[in-house]
């Protein structure tokens, strides 16, 4: 039997996933490719964003399908196999939020090992934003250590010396890792699909030396990996349990707004220009204006944001989604002031 190759592409906050995702979809000529969104939010939209407004498994144009992940990784998985059709590939998009090795150690149980192969993992680095977050969040320090490909994205908006400086810092915490560098996520597909990079033998070593570092911090320490290492070595199991880094730990939290109502366009500008916290790190959504005819994308990273406009699918009916992401947020507040954006009935 052909085991099907599966990519997990990772990376923290706004790091550019999505954007990789929509490239692959895009430049895959002939070939069907099962696509899996998790998201971190009371409300999914990163499945819209690439291609339909369905929480359910969808048709894409090219021929390829998408599927939201609501609920077990596992059972998305298994509807995909299920299908009549044959895959030719199978692509994975964490949350930014996520560490990827629980999602990893879901292809390497019994049920999956004779039908599918973890390809390599590929973690979105945001050039610009790396510090601010690489270091403070042991997630983000798991994209890093677990990822096979590390792709430095947002290069044009940094200098030489930035990037050298990144690359220096990645090499420190992964000194093995193929480092590529791009501008909105523009890599060669060669150099990101079936390249066989992912070797479990290594994870273990990876997962053992993290522990230990972990353990030397803190001598009270249970590893977030231990039953990982078990389930590594006794693949029979159904599922690997974890005890990964959660996002609510780590002071995260997620504020959502979704209407069948448009926004007024001044009061949103006001809202992004005046009242926008801080410590909102992360931002997106699909906007439904009253003075457009359009469908427009917000993008939030940082203080950068991007409004680019497409037209509504068609036979979808218009609405407005919107999902931010940051650390001790007032939700109360913040929610407030999206809502105040929404034209009344």
């Amino acid at each position: 039997m052909v085991q099907i190759p599966v990519t997990v592409i990772t990376g923290f906050l706004g790091a550019g996933k999505t954007t990789l995702l929509n490239r692959i979809l895009s430049r895959q000529q002939g070939m069907r490719t099962a696509v899996l969104v998790n998201e971190f939010g009371e409300i999914g939209i990163d499945h819209e964003l690439v291609v339909a407004t369905s929480d359910a498994m969808v048709e894409l144009s090219n021929g390829c399908i998408c599927c939201s992940i609501n609920g077990e990784l596992k059972e998305a998985v298994l509807r995909v196999l299920e299908r009549p059709d044959p895959i030719d590939f199978i692509v994975v998009e964490t949350t930014g939020l996520a560490d990827p090795l629980p999602v990893a150690m879901t292809f390497l149980a019994g049920d999956f090992r004779d039908r599918l192969r973890l390809d390599s993992i590929i973690t979105l680095i945001d050039v610009e934003h790396f510090e601010a977050t690489a270091f403070t969040s042991p997630i983000a320090r798991a994209q890093v250590v677990y990822g096979d490909i590390l792709v430095l994205n947002k290069c044009d908006l940094v200098d030489e010396a930035r990037l050298a400086a990144v690359e220096a810092s990645l090499r420190a915490i992964k000194a093995d890792a193929r480092l590529l560098r791009a501008d909105h996520a523009g890599v060669p597909l060669s150099m990101l699909l079936s390249v066989g990079l992912f070797e479990t033998d290594r994870l273990v070593a990876l997962q053992a030396a993290e522990d230990a570092r972990e353990q030397a911090r803190d001598p009270h320490h249970h590893g977030p990996h231990d039953h990982q290492h078990d389930h590594l070595h006794h693949h029979g199991h159904e599922h690997a349990h974890h005890h990964a880094h959660t996002p609510e730990l780590e002071g995260f939290r997620s504020v959502s707004l979704a209407v069948e109502a448009p926004f007024d366009l001044r009061r949103f500008q006001h809202f992004l220009d005046n009242q926008l916290p801080a410590s909102v790190f992360r931002a997106k959504g699909v906007l439904w204006f009253r003075e457009s005819e359009r469908r427009h994308l917000f993008h939030l990273c940082g203080k950068r944001f991007t409004i680019d406009d497409s037209d509504w699918p068609d036979g979808g009916p218009r609405h407005t989604r919107v999902v931010a992401i940051g650390r001790d947020l007032d939700t109360s507040s913040l929610r407030a002031q999206l809502e105040a954006c929404v034209v009344a009935p």
